[in-house]
């Protein structure tokens, strides 16, 4: 009591509780559940335990219930330190004084799906850094302003994959070596370049002639004409909403996008569609990972663990999806969307994702510790953009749990589903990318999580005495630069493989370290923790 440590732990912290008893801290029980809350543990655990971990079972040893006693003697007094799933679950009264508490408020600007499209939305007005390099592109469908824009996207995509697709597709079925049915004769379509022939209606296997070409061509000069601000003085709407009939542009499109229709080009029409992407390559920071098939991804503002996220390549359909769910967050209308990663790293075939830890000890000055150790999480069947079932594209554990490994899964794919970064280092240095992690990836998220943090400072309840460790995901696009999903405020700690059981022992470990013994002690060690920012 004289040394303030009194603790309490709500939620299944096993660790939490070994480490601070093992300081000779002193565990006040929950008093809504009392001695019910410390979960039993299996008796024979499947991975073989870390030294930490043994050191730690021989201090929870309460062979005489000294534990239980000591608890019993301070059930009436007040915690110093309260590690909680959430911060709901801490008594109001108990935030007013100064204890140490692992949870800040209002921090649902950056650790809900909403919140984050939001607050990056604002970031150029906060910072000199552009969400666009790091963030894929996101719209709060329940808005209606970003929902157009959302619209006007997806459409302006679509052209652009139109033309990804005929570069890559048409081969050599160049105008004059294809020549139209003659039933379409006296039927034209006219533009400033050349009169040609109206096509059929477009189905798998039929050749499109040049008008489908033609248009996204004139769509995404005109899109380039605003990335340059040359429209600056032009009072005409865009991005082109009336210019050509969207609808039947889309329906052809995805013909040629999903249902294998081809397409032929003119030589001029070659050089243009070269000559357009490169420049909207040099103009779009996300051009590289956006790919052809125009997917994208909703999900619900404000759940987690993958619950009712899809993947959608129709706008009609992300739109009635939207519109249709009987889910809490649908009902009120905060739905996001996200342009979907098509260009990104696999390992052997396989999609992945990075679970990379971080703690903030201070918002006044805003103070953040980036834990230098992480993991990997795999899907269970491998990556193809043509078939969008969740075992192929959301790495949540939560999700894959519920899947068996394929059997057409390259068998170097871990069966538990899981690496570490060491593990990931050496693909890397497989596939020719020895310096990848250290000069691309590393501080790439360390940039996206500061700048995500740096658009929502304002926003955070601040307290003195809190901190918080937090999970960001990301994933690795085919040039290894990594671009952040989402953050999380209570990243799980339930280990699911061997790796996982190391090292959310050791982020824990490392935390208290950092949050406790660091006060008395500024020069002792924080583990595998790094200070990568103090305002």
């Amino acid at each position: 009591v004289q040394e303030k440590k009194i603790f309490m732990v709500q939620g299944p912290y096993p660790i939490i509780r070994r480490l601070l008893r093992a300081r000779g801290w002193v565990e006040k029980k929950p008093p809504s559940t009392g001695r019910q809350l410390e979960q039993p543990q299996p008796l024979h655990s499947p991975w073989p335990p870390t030294e930490e971990e043994e050191e730690e079972e021989q201090c929870d040893e309460d062979p005489n219930g000294i534990h239980d006693l000591m608890s019993y003697l301070v059930r009436d007094r007040v915690p110093n330190f309260i590690w909680a799933d959430y911060l709901s679950a801490v008594d109001p009264q108990l935030l007013e004084q100064d204890h140490v508490v692992n949870h800040y408020a209002r921090v649902g600007a950056f650790t809900t799906k909403e919140g984050l499209c939001l607050s990056l939305q604002n970031l150029p007005w906060i910072e000199q850094a552009d969400p666009n390099t790091f963030f894929p592109r996101c719209y709060r469908l329940g808005t209606m302003d970003e929902r157009e824009a959302f619209i006007d996207d997806f459409r302006l995509t679509a052209a652009r994959g139109l033309l990804k697709l005929a570069l890559e597709e048409a081969g050599d079925r160049l105008m004059g070596t294809e020549q139209p049915p003659s039933s379409d004769k006296g039927l034209g379509w006219h533009s400033s370049h050349v009169s040609y022939p109206m096509p059929p209606a477009a189905g798998p296997g039929s050749l499109l002639y040049p008008q489908l070409v033609e248009e996204a061509l004139e769509v995404c000069e005109q899109h380039l004409g605003v990335l340059g601000h040359q429209d600056i003085d032009r009072g005409t709407p865009f991005p082109c909403r009336t210019c050509i009939d969207w609808d039947r542009f889309l329906q052809d499109y995805y013909c040629v996008a999903h249902k294998g229709a081809g397409l032929v080009l003119s030589g001029a029409q070659r050089e243009r569609c070269q000559d357009l992407l490169r420049r909207l390559a040099e103009q779009l920071p996300q051009f590289s990972m956006e790919g052809k098939l125009n997917v994208w991804i909703l999900k619900p503002g404000a759940e987690s663990q993958g619950r009712g996220i899809v993947c959608a390549t129709r706008l009609e359909e992300v739109l009635r999806l939207a519109q249709g769910s009987t889910a809490p967050s649908v009902r009120e209308g905060k739905w996001v969307v996200q342009k979907y990663l098509e260009r990104l790293l696999t390992i052997f075939g396989t999609k992945f994702d990075i679970r990379q830890w971080f703690v903030v000890t201070d918002w006044k000055p805003l103070t953040v510790w980036f834990y230098g150790d992480c993991y990997l999480r795999f899907c269970s069947r491998p990556f193809s953009l043509h078939c969008l079932e969740r075992a192929r594209h959301l790495c949540n554990v939560s999700v894959q749990k519920w899947y068996k490994m394929s059997p057409d899964q390259d068998p170097r794919v871990p069966p538990d589903r899981v690496w570490s970064s060491k593990q990931f280092q050496a693909y890397l240095a497989w596939l020719g990318q020895p310096d990848a992690w250290h000069k691309v990836i590393v501080p790439g998220m360390k940039a996206a999580i500061l700048n995500a943090l740096r658009s929502t400072q304002d926003q955070v309840g601040f307290r003195k005495s809190s901190f918080e460790l937090y999970g960001a995901d990301f994933l690795v696009g085919e040039d290894c630069q990594p671009w952040l999903l989402e953050i999380n405020s209570c990243p799980t700690m339930s280990p699911s493989s061997a790796v996982t059981r190391r090292l959310c022992a050791n982020v824990q470990r490392d935390t208290l370290r950092l949050v406790l013994d660091r006060k008395g002690n500024p020069t002792c060690s924080v583990g595998a923790f790094e200070l990568i920012y103090k305002e």
